[in-house]
């Protein structure tokens, strides 16, 4: 049987292979510690996981979801979250859907706009499903390079003409994955004239909006004047409440674009758990005192790995939110032969910038997903065996 041509045109997913590693190196007895996945190991908040239990016990929860596109309840704590964090007013009933996990959605609204041929504009490097859902929609991934010198910001003057009159989609993602990069206020305007000035529907993906350092606050796309009348925004509850397996996060913004995708997940998929959905209130609802704990973690890993990589001979500067580190690789060594050496000499697995699109060659990502201790002795084995480097 022949597979589809959307399928071979398709690269496999970069922690499926980097995966497949750790399993190989294991198998030889190495003790591997993975900087890889951004994955938080911090737990759920308890009086999320309470309200879960109390919720898979109603008969009435062990349904199909009613409605799939979320219990208005649960679109409404999203809307009054929007509003308490953001200042953002949202009508919960138009204007909010609920997804399974944000990737699923960013997947499927390429479907919604994207035909044979068309184009999306995909920050480069980044999230391999921003280029990968396009690719399966039959359009055409034009990237937009995202260059150290730019502050990782897109250069929205670089693009051509003919290809912004073509493209139907831009996404962004600020806090940035994998760079860690942050964007202001500036930025989003540019963004929204020129979709305007296009008729781009803009993507803002905006999972790390509430892990950030040293008192900074990240913007939401939706903040600006214009922001809805040409985009949405995903989000999520996996990386600010700990629940990347719980999979549910959210669309907001333009009504049209919501009700797209709507219409798309209606043909596709059935929607999201109720019990999940009653925990995820509990969540958005609840006191968000833990967040600033989880900040405060993470901000302790992000200094002991620049700290030490900088004792090393890098020169990097703390980012202000996310949870990766993306470090530029030593003199003589490519993305991938830097990964390997790493992983050879340490047993520590990091990512090989090029696995983000093609502008990420150069580069290297740490996630400070894992506990400090393990971080710190990941950290102690590269200074180690690897040694100080030179740039």
């Amino acid at each position: 049987m022949d597979e589809a041509k959307r399928i071979k045109n398709l690269p496999p997913y970069i922690f499926a292979r980097i995966d497949k590693k750790i399993a190989e190196e294991r198998a030889k007895g190495v003790d591997v510690i993975s900087l890889g996945m951004g994955d938080p190991d911090l737990p759920t908040p308890n009086h999320i996981i309470e309200r879960l239990n109390q919720a898979a016990r109603k008969p009435a929860n062990h349904r199909y979801p009613a409605p799939f596109a979320g219990t208005l309840e649960f679109r409404q704590a999203v809307a009054d979250w929007y509003k308490g964090r953001f200042r953002v007013d949202l009508d919960a009933k138009t204007e909010v859907l609920a997804l399974i996990g944000t990737k699923e959605g960013i997947a499927h609204i390429n479907f919604c706009y994207i035909d044979p041929g068309d184009y999306a504009l995909i920050p480069d490097p980044g999230y391999p499903v921003y280029a990968s859902s396009v690719l399966l929609a039959g359009g055409i991934p034009y990237k937009m390079p995202l260059r150290e010198e730019n502050g990782f910001l897109p250069d929205l003057e670089a693009i051509p003409e003919e290809i912004a009159r073509k493209a139907k989609l831009m996404f962004i993602n600020y806090p940035n994955n994998p760079t860690g990069a942050v964007a202001e206020a500036d930025f989003y305007r540019k963004v929204i004239a020129f979709a305007q000035t296009y008729d781009i529907l803009v993507c803002h993906d905006a999972p790390y909006s509430e892990i950030a350092f040293d008192g900074y606050k990240p913007l939401s796309f939706l903040e600006f004047p214009g922001a809805k009348e040409v985009g949405v925004e995903f989000h999520s509850m996996s990386k600010t409440f700990n629940m990347t397996g719980w999979r549910i996060g959210w669309v907001a913004g333009n009504e049209r674009a919501v009700e797209a995708l709507a219409r798309i997940k209606s043909n596709i998929d059935s929607g999201v758990f109720q019990a999940i959905q009653e925990a995820s209130i509990e969540g958005l609802r609840g006191s968000m005192a833990f967040v600033r704990d989880h900040c405060k973690i993470y901000q302790e890993r992000r200094d002991i790995v620049v700290d030490t990589l900088n004792s090393m001979g890098w020169q990097l500067e703390k980012p202000k939110a996310a949870i990766y580190i993306w470090p530029r690789v030593p003199k003589g060594y490519t993305s991938e032969s830097f990964a390997a050496l790493v992983i050879e000499k340490s047993g520590v697995v990091v990512t090989a910038g090029n696995a983000y699109g093609e502008y990420g060659e150069g580069y290297f990502r740490i996630s400070l997903t894992i506990g400090t201790e393990r971080l710190r002795e990941a950290l102690a084995r590269i200074k180690e065996n690897v040694g100080k480097m030179e740039f």
